[in-house]
């Protein structure tokens, strides 16, 4: 697994958890402590994300961190 998979892995599963909730780039950035422009960046796999911003995400989605991380090997 690339270095670039992982981080289109992972913005995709923010983006799917982000559209479950019905919820714009903008609102999930707002809850997180977070730019839009960031977020925009995760969920197209452009940004390499520190932990302390995959806990920001991962307490505005209302998840365990653990979760942004469920279903790569599938």
């Amino acid at each position: 697994m690339t270095i670039r998979n992982v981080k289109t892995l992972f913005g995709g599963r923010v983006r799917q958890l982000r559209l479950e909730r019905g919820w714009s780039q903008e609102e999930l950035a707002d809850f997180a402590h977070l730019d839009r422009s960031y977020i925009g960046g995760v969920e197209r796999g452009e940004r390499n994300v520190s932990i302390t911003n995959i806990c920001k995400i991962a307490q505005a989605l209302g998840v365990s961190p653990t979760i942004l991380f469920d279903g790569w090997g599938r």
